[in-house]
Formats: structure tokens, C-alpha cells, sequence
């Protein structure tokens, strides 16, 4: 078996990939490593000869792929998190993260560890394997400086589990009533309603006016006035006696109904003879990446969106809401104009499997040759992004574009997620294999427990002080503070923990908001841990 693994190197690849899928399944008191068990299959499988090798392109290209679609992805929700709160939660985040760097130097020297496996311990302690890719490009061909995945591997593990415990534990310590933040900041917490309402008075506000003034998170979608069934535009005026259906969630649809009137059990969208509704997907590239202001469906088509879902989530459309490519809109209006609004939507599930290889090569590349690009430090020292960072910052940039003329430089949905699996685990298979014989061989009792101890105390250390100071002195509400933490981590495994601590979107907002200064910062954080 050994002698084929060491002739077919495609083939350890995946043999680690399902060893891993297998060990990440492994769950002890409710925790798993997830995708990360890939790279301890990865250290295994590279341990049986020294022989079994990768091509350093193979976990390269992983990376690049994982990291850019993760830009991709976030780089909306940075730009607006440099906005309001979110410039509280990612100073929070800065003044942690360079918090840990020094803990690791201080530990470390004490312990007599060397540069390398000080810079993978930081890597592995605050889980972010971008950051052990830096660190595996700046010591290449300087084996004084020891071995980063003996850090990385041993502090691993703990990063998650510590930042678990620290959640849990402080979460009873400081009796957070997590139901409660999720009232006070009026979070969705389940799938869209529609249901009827009948109006009591006349107003004299518009229904988009009404929507603004009371902050209401609903649609409103068809009115039945007199008998006479139409869609509820922006600049209607309610009367007495209208019975108009509301879009959105239970708790904000009941609150609509309360202020206007008395719930009714007519079901307008049983009335298909005119008006019809739809599901269909968003493939056209060219309704993509602009408000739906911009897009005028109503003015065009005569037809309005009552729902947006994005990934498994109902969101209730806005004026100011961008469309993406895999988005799944429900189309309500007229009959005859359904089928236009289908050519015009693109509503091809095909077409979101496919990939524009231009914008994504054009993006990938520029973000390679800034990764390429030398940046002076003081000391005579310099410093660069590396295939890490050079894709994410531009990932970021491009993905808060958008889209520039007619070009695209998003991904659809759920090719994004395929990419990034993709990467994640062949850049962590690649990793493991490369160091997995080494990383036996060299294993020493004491120097292990210095790396395990010292990890474990930087995780604790870290995470609780951004728990305790984000919830005591910033008044950052916990259900976003969880998410806020898994950012810092960027720890998938963190974010699923809080979202079914909280069972609503808030961790999401937190995660998304520092997760990419999370990521640079890391990168150039072990850099700089390596110059001292």
C-alpha cells in the first residue's frame, strides 16, 4: 500500500481526504475537527515513509481557491462592518489578535522554542491556516527555524476546544439571556409567513413610508380592495376596509397587523386566475450585482419580489437589496408576464454550475502578483502577502464591487461553496502529507507539552478577553459577540457552536463583519512574529 501511495501522488490525496472526512466525523463531548481532520489524516498518511511527497502546486492552488472565494463571499458584508458597530467589533478584534503574538513570543522564548514552531503554534492556537501557509513560504529552505506544522498541529486542536469552553463557561458566569438579546435586536429567527390583514382607518403615508417610519421588515404584497385584487405598490395609500397580505417573519408580520388593524382570513395568494407567483433562480449575469431600484421589475414587468433565498435563507427584499448569482426569488404579478420575468432572471440552474473563467482568472491573477509584491520594514526587513494574502484582499475588493461594467467578479452560490471545500482540503492534505514523516520523527516530549500548554493558554487567553471585554466594557450584545469571536478565530466550527447557541442570524453578522481583518492581519501577524 505504501509503495502505491509513493507512485501515485493524485491518489494520497484523496485516500487523505476520506481518511480525514472520517476523522473529522469523529465527535468527543460533542466536538469534531471537521474539515481540519484532513490534516491530521494528512500528517498520518505523510508519516508511513518519507517518500509519499505532493507537489508544493497542489496545496498552493488549494489555498489560492479557498481563500479567494471567501473574499468573494465577504467582502459586501466587510465593507458595510466598516460602518457603525462594525468598526467597534474589528478594533476589538485587532487589539486581541496582536495581544497574541506577544503571549507566543514571551511563552515561547521562555520555553526555548524555535522561531517556526513559535509562528505555527500562533497559526494553530487561533486556528487559521492561511496564516500557516505564510509561515510555510517564509521558511522555506531555513530549516533553523524549525518546523510550523509541529506548532500548528498540537495548538490546533485546543483553539477550537478552548474557544469553546470559554463561550460556554462565560456565558454562565455573566448569566447572558440569549432569548432575550434576540428580541432586542429583532433578529429573524424562522422561515417567512404570509398572512392577511385587514385595515382599520385611512392613512396618509404611503406603504413604503409606513415601512420606513415603524423599521418594519416586511413585504407587502397583494391588496384586495372592494373586491379588486392587485399588488401593493411602494406609493399605495391604505383605506379602510383593504385586506392586504404581509410578507416576513412571524414576529414582525404580527406586529404589522396589530398597528393596522385585525388579522383576516381571506388568502389572497389562493387567487391565481390573474395574479400567479413563482420560484426561479438567478443566473443572468447581467441583473446581477445592482440594487432593485436599479433593476425597475415593476415599471418593466409589472411584477415585485416578495422573497429573496440566499443559501437557506429567506430574506424579505428591499429596494436597496443586490441580487447575486444563485439567489432563488419568488416573482409575483400578473400571469402572462411570469414567463418574461423568467428570460429575464436567466432561471437556469444549469448555468449556475458554470463559472466565468475569465473574471475568476483575471481576479486569482491580480491577486498573485500583489501577494508577489515586496513591502519594506523598518530594520531592513520586508514583507509581502504571499499567495495567501495577495488573492484575499483583492477577493475582498472585487467582491464588495461587485460587478465593473459588464463584467461579474462574484461566484453563484453554491459554486463558491464547492470551490472553497475544494481548496481547504487540498491545501490541508497537501500541508499534512509534506510534513507528516517530519513531523513524527521529530517529535520530543517536553518541547510537545511546551507547544500543547503554551497553545492552550493563548486560545484562553484570547478569547476570553475579547468575550469579557466586548460584553462588559463594549456592550456588544453576546448572540453577536459569539459570532464576532468566531471571526477572530475564523473557525467555522466556533460560528455552527454559536448559531445554535443563539438559533438566529446575529452570530452571522459578527462573523462577517471581522472575519476578513481577522484573516490579513493573522497573515501578517506570524510574519512579524517571525522577524522578532
Amino acid at each position: 500500500m505504501v509503495a502505491l501511495l509513493i507512485e501515485n501522488s493524485l491518489l494520497v490525496v484523496f485516500v487523505t481526504a476520506i481518511l480525514g472526512h472520517l476523522l473529522g466525523q469523529v465527535k468527543i463531548a460533542g466536538f469534531s475537527l471537521g474539515v481540519a481532520g484532513v490534516l491530521f489524516a494528512g500528517l498520518l498518511v505523510g508519516s508511513l515513509s518519507p517518500d509519499i511527497k505532493l507537489d508544493s502546486s497542489i496545496y498552493e492552488l488549494g489555498l489560492v481557491l479557498f481563500v479567494y472565494t471567501i473574499a468573494l463571499a465577504s467582502g459586501p458584508h466587510f465593507v458595510s462592518a466598516l460602518k457603525g458597530a462594525g468598526v467597534k467589533y474589528n478594533l476589538l478584534v485587532a487589539g486581541m489578535l496582536i495581544v497574541a503574538p506577544v503571549l507566543v513570543f514571551l511563552l515561547g522564548k521562555g520555553a526555548g522554542l524555535k522561531a517556526g514552531v513559535m509562528a505555527g503554534l500562533f497559526a494553530g492556537s487561533l486556528t487559521n491556516t492561511p496564516a500557516l501557509a505564510a509561515v510555510l513560504e517564509a521558511v522555506k529552505n531555513r530549516p533553523e527555524l524549525g518546523d510550523p506544522v509541529l506548532g500548528y498541529s498540537l495548538a490546533y486542536p485546543m483553539g477550537v476546544i478552548g474557544v469553546l469552553l470559554c463561550a460556554h463557561i462565560l456565558q454562565k458566569v455573566l448569566k447572558v439571556r440569549l432569548d432575550q438579546e434576540a428580541k432586542d435586536l429583532h433578529m429573524q429567527v424562522e422561515e417567512l409567513v404570509t398572512r392577511a390583514v385587514q385595515v382599520k382607518g385611512t392613512y396618509t403615508q404611503t406603504v413604503q413610508e409606513l415601512l420606513h417610519e415603524h423599521h418594519w421588515n416586511v413585504m407587502f404584497a397583494r391588496i384586495s380592495r372592494k373586491g379588486v385584487l392587485s399588488l401593493a405598490e411602494e406609493h399605495l395609500v391604505l383605506r379602510e376596509g383593504d385586506v392586504v397580505s404581509v410578507v416576513g417573519a412571524p414576529e414582525a408580520v404580527e406586529e404589522v397587523i396589530q398597528h393596522l388593524g385585525i388579522p383576516s382570513n381571506e388568502v389572497l395568494e389562493a387567487d391565481r386566475s390573474h395574479f400567479d407567483f413563482r420560484r426561479m433562480f438567478v443566473s443572468r449575469e447581467s441583473v446581477v450585482g445592482r440594487p432593485l431600484r436599479n433593476l425597475q421589475l415593476r415599471k418593466k414587468f409589472g411584477i415585485i419580489l416578495t422573497r429573496v433565498r440566499r443559501g437557506d435563507r429567506d430574506i424579505v427584499p428591499t429596494p436597496d437589496t443586490v441580487l447575486e448569482l444563485g439567489d432563488r426569488v419568488r416573482v409575483l404579478g400578473e400571469t402572462t408576464q411570469i414567463q418574461k420575468v423568467s428570460q429575464y432572471l436567466g432561471d437556469s440552474y444549469k448555468h449556475l454550475s458554470e463559472i466565468n473563467l475569465l473574471t475568476f482568472s483575471v481576479g486569482l491573477g491580480l491577486g498573485l502578483l500583489l501577494g508577489m509584491v515586496v513591502f519594506p520594514l523598518p530594520g531592513g526587513h520586508t514583507f509581502k502577502l504571499g499567495v495567501a494574502g495577495g488573492p484575499l484582499l483583492v477577493g475582498l475588493i472585487l467582491g464588495a464591487l461587485g460587478r465593473t461594467g459588464k463584467l461579474v467578479w462574484t461566484l453563484p452560490y453554491s459554486a463558491n461553496l464547492t470551490l472553497r471545500q475544494i481548496g481547504v482540503v487540498l491545501f490541508l492534505a497537501g500541508v499534512g502529507i509534506r510534513s507528516g514523516y517530519k513531523f513524527v520523527s521529530g517529535f520530543s516530549g517536553m518541547e510537545s507539552l511546551y507547544i500543547f500548554l503554551i497553545g492552550v493558554l493563548v486560545t484562553v487567553l484570547v478569547a476570553g478577553g475579547t468575550l469579557l471585554i466586548g460584553y462588559r466594557l463594549l456592550k456588544i450584545p453576546m448572540s453577536i459577540l459569539l459570532g464576532v469571536l468566531a471571526g477572530q478565530q475564523t473557525q467555522p466550527a466556533v460560528l455552527a457552536y454559536a448559531g445554535e447557541q443563539t438559533g438566529n442570524e446575529a452570530p452571522n453578522l459578527g462573523y462577517a463583519s471581522v472575519y476578513p481583518l481577522a484573516m490579513v492581519l493573522k497573515i501578517i501577524l506570524v510574519q512579524v512574529l517571525l522577524l522578532l
